[in-house]
């Protein structure tokens, strides 16, 4: 019924936007012509069929509302563009207003955006007043249990309310027992499979979720099996504490379901907003900070002798080798092969404009280029030497998974104060930890938030020499 009612609103948002339009292009919204009647009922058969298929009417409920948005903009784009190449086909673009069709687009899409936008927090406020809600029976192992519980604990406005627990670290499949007389805050823990499965009939339980380690196949069918009669909704929620690294992506491959273990955590359609980001920006620091690199450049041929820039090997993204750009910092010496030494505090070979440089991060600039050029990301886990590379990645657990993604020019480890050079295995760990919980943790919007942090304060700091 709702998703019927979505769907319903969604065509007149489109109708509704195309009448606001040409009340604003022509000061009318009644005198359509044929082309504009035409465009509005494809464009509204097109949102019938084509939304559906991109997610947008699935629950919403537990997920990330800027993912979901993103799903609508993206399948009302389609459709725009859509509407647009029939329009040309036809030999008709001619006959239809440009103004109208940008003013249509817009004010239809934000109708719909917005409205769900306003549903999704209505939701959210009638869910935290306990209503709307979908029970939960964990089964599992009492921590995990209680971590998933202080999942739902957190999140109310997910509208989830767990009813009770089975502990499956007790086998007491043989006996008529019910509940095991213990409780797990205020909920019941149960000990028998059916003792548990009449709970779960009698009080009309929504889902049941297995939170099991991936060894427990046993236990799993044996759940499935004792609620195969049933309308419950199973999930599966991998207990993978023990590998910190898992991403929990399930992908299709073969057409049989797998799990990543250690694949690139961040989806490609997810990563378009960073990608069109990373280059916009690139370019305008660019464009921006040319008077500065101009002036660098002479400073560095005044001061020293040598080239303005310092190329060096880096990985990127899964490995994959390139040459980063710094502006010179030192003056020119050669290195041992196979051996790189960090600068330190009032290192020689340093310059003098080159400390600065370095304290204010300006020699990191050139980057912007291996931005544009697509080998970095505006923010991403930073990328060592090659040499520190084979150093520490037997020496830090996760290390190398810091390279699933591009490397970036700023990161979470850096504007939390990790940045400079790395003298001891500890402060490489507490680094690595920040670029994972940066990975795992991934969205626009965080990179957005680092980006300002970092132009506020995260080019200057103690550990920059």
């Amino acid at each position: 019924m709702f998703r019927n009612t979505a769907r319903c609103l969604d065509a007149l948002f489109v109708i509704m936007g195309a009448l606001i339009a040409h009340w604003m292009r022509f000061s009318t919204p009644i005198a359509l012509t044929d082309i504009e009647r035409l465009l509005i009922a494809f464009n509204c058969v097109l949102v019938l069929l084509l939304f559906p298929a991109f997610g947008v009417y699935e629950t919403w409920r537990g997920k990330s509302l800027p993912a979901m948005l993103g799903r609508v903009v993206i399948a009302w784009s389609i459709v725009s563009v859509t509407g647009l190449v029939l329009v040309f086909t036809l030999h008709r673009m001619d006959a239809l207003s440009r103004l109208w069709f940008g003013y249509s687009t817009l004010i239809s899409g934000v109708l719909i955006v917005v409205t769900k936008c306003i549903v999704h927090l209505l939701l959210h406020v009638v869910r935290r007043h306990g209503l709307n809600y979908r029970t939960v029976a964990i089964v599992g192992a009492p921590g995990f249990s209680r971590m998933l519980l202080a999942h739902l604990d957190h999140a109310p406005q997910a509208g989830f309310k767990p009813a009770c627990v089975f502990d499956t670290t007790i086998d007491v499949s043989g006996s008529a027992g019910g509940a095991a007389g213990a409780k797990m805050g205020k909920l019941p823990v149960f000990t028998d499979v059916e003792a548990f499965a009449k709970k779960v009939r009698e009080e009309h339980i929504n889902e049941v979720w297995l939170a099991l380690p991936l060894s427990e196949e046993h236990t799993i069918y044996r759940f499935t099996r004792a609620f195969r009669h049933d309308f419950v909704n199973l999930r599966f929620i991998p207990d993978v504490r023990s590998l910190s690294l898992f991403n929990h992506a399930v992908v299709d491959v073969l057409g049989l379901p797998t799990i990543n273990l250690s694949g690139t955590p961040i989806a490609s359609p997810q990563m378009w907003p960073k990608l069109i980001f990373d280059r916009l920006f690139a370019l305008c620091a660019l464009m921006a900070l040319s008077p500065v690199f101009i002036a660098l450049a002479i400073a560095i041929k005044l001061t020293s002798p040598g080239p303005v820039f310092f190329k060096q090997t880096r990985k990127g993204v899964d490995g994959r080798p390139f040459g980063i750009y710094k502006f010179r910092s030192m003056h020119v010496h050669k290195e041992t092969a196979g051996h790189i030494t960090q600068a330190g505090r009032h290192d020689k070979r340093v310059t003098t404009l080159g400390a600065f440089m370095r304290r204010t991060s300006l020699d990191e600039l050139p980057q912007f280029i291996n931005v544009l050029f697509g080998q970095m990301s505006v923010v991403g886990p930073r990328p060592h030497a090659v040499e520190h590379d084979d150093l520490y990645k037997d020496l830090v657990y996760g290390y190398m998974h810091r390279y699933r993604i591009k490397p970036g020019i700023t990161g979470w480890a850096q504007v939390n104060g990790y940045r400079g050079a790395t003298t001891k295995v500890e402060k490489m760990e507490t680094r690595v930890k920040f670029d994972l919980f940066y990975i795992h943790n991934w969205s626009f919007w965080f990179d957005i938030r680092i980006v300002f942090i970092t132009i506020f304060k995260g080019f200057v700091g103690r550990n920059a020499y």
